[in-house]
């Protein structure tokens, strides 16, 4: 076991291509540096590649203490083997408490293979971090149904609490590395909120250039030339306003999808979103995903159209500005979350929105109510629930199974015979207790 009191600090492997910093580097500092204060410690940036020094400052206005760049022309294009080497080097070297990664393609990579390298464990794709236990607690009042009055925490307890989506996303885990140092995250991208740029704090911030050992001979694979494919994906991390759809389109998917579009343009130039139901059913694809098997945004309009509101969708939207959901139950969770709601068949009112927002004339508008938006209450557990060995869906008797006709309080020994999973349609009996 490492000796905790060599290690301290928290660390941002910090990634660019071309020379730019990618926009999950400012939200990972952000959040470092409210752990590290939490800790009493420093953020240090890590940034790898080829005359990239003029770039690292930026890391200071997000957070940044002090960014360590290790430049050299072996570094300009990511490879595995260089960079894993430089970056292993440099933990072994300064020894960081943790080291946050950004769940990119790169970082996936990337990730893996340094805990491997450091003999310590990396939680992937995490989507919340604690330090101090009450906040960790605070965190779970909010987001999960366990009875904490049953549980025990240990309150002086100081390792980082990595909060990731498991079971296909029907549930959370929370993982601590306790044993062994640094302690490893790859982030998702988008979850993580960027704090406001602050330029004094970008001019103190300390640059270091770190001497290090990398040899051609280190790297395995040569890289030729970088081609950017042409296809054309949704960005969704960015937008100002997204209007997604769910399983309520499903009476005629094309004319859904396109009433979606026509409302985002009236929007301002929105994007189309949808649920995780939409995109498994192939009717729009991965990249258009909200929730926690897609993406996390925090969009300033957000229009849920047919979305019940299951929390593997709320927990990915929630943080917007301003909610508006239109679906035609009453007692749709998607209410909870919502700033304004509106009870009907989306394919009556989505024309009205649209002509009336087209038109800039105040128009009869559908009956709109506003809503509080409290924290979603939490149904009582009244039975076991159930998860799919197939796909992960999770089977909750409080909420039941919507499209599936099954009322909410309905135990899952009391579903009937032939009904399936609605996720990918196994038969109860590839259902295991939670």
């Amino acid at each position: 076991m490492a000796d905790f009191n060599e290690y301290k600090g928290v660390w941002v492997f910090c990634e660019q291509r071309q020379g730019a910093l990618m926009s999950t580097d400012f939200e990972l500092v952000s959040e470092a540096r409210k752990l590290a204060d939490e800790l009493g410690c420093e953020v240090t940036g890590l940034l790898l590649g080829d005359n990239v020094e003029g770039i690292a400052k930026e890391l200071g206005g997000y957070g940044a203490d002090k960014v360590m760049v290790c430049d050299s022309p072996l570094l300009k294009d990511y490879t595995t083997d260089a960079y894993a080497k430089v970056v292993c080097d440099m933990v072994n070297e300064y020894k960081p408490e943790v080291l946050l990664i950004g769940a990119t393609n790169i970082g996936r990579d990337l990730g893996p293979r340094c805990a491997a390298r450091l003999h310590t464990g990396l939680t992937a794709d995490a989507t919340h971090l604690d330090i101090d236990t009450a906040k960790y607690i605070d965190f779970l009042k909010e987001s999960s149904t366990i009875d904490l009055s049953k549980q025990k925490f240990d309150m002086e307890d100081r390792n980082l609490k990595m909060t990731r989506p498991a079971f296909g996303g029907h549930l959370m885990a929370t993982i601590i590395c306790p044993r062994f140092r640094p302690q490893m995250s790859t982030v998702r991208p988008g979850v993580m909120k960027k704090a406001p740029f602050d330029q004094a704090k970008a001019d103190a911030c300390q640059i270091v250039k770190p001497a290090f050992a990398l040899a051609a001979e280190d790297i395995k694979t040569e890289v030729l030339s970088v081609e950017k494919a042409a296809e054309k994906l949704v960005d969704l991390i960015g937008a100002d306003v997204i209007v997604s759809v769910g399983r309520g389109i499903s009476k005629d998917v094309n004319k859904g999808i396109e009433l979606a579009e026509q409302l985002a343009a009236a929007l301002g130039g929105g994007v189309v979103g949808a649920s995780r139901a939409v995109t498994d059913a192939g009717w729009m694809t991965a990249d258009h995903q909200v929730g926690q098997t897609g993406k996390t945004v925090h969009p300033k309009i957000y229009v849920a159209l047919g979305i019940s509101g299951a929390i593997q969708h709320t927990a990915g939207m929630q943080d917007s500005e301003c909610i508006i959901a239109v679906n035609k139950n009453e007692s749709a969770p998607i209410f909870g979350v919502a700033d304004y709601g509106i009870v009907g068949d989306v394919e009556e009112i989505l024309p009205l929105l649209t002509a009336a927002l087209d038109s800039g004339e105040k128009l009869p508008a559908p009956p709109m109510v506003k809503m509080k938006r409290p924290t979603p209450p939490k149904p009582a557990p009244i039975g076991d629930r159930y998860v799919c060995s197939g796909c992960g869906y999770e089977y909750v008797p409080e909420l039941g199974d919507e499209d599936g006709e099954i009322a909410p309080g309905t135990l899952f020994e009391q579903l009937p015979a032939e009904w399936v999973c609605p996720e990918c349609a196994e038969t109860k009996d590839q259902f295991v207790k939670a």
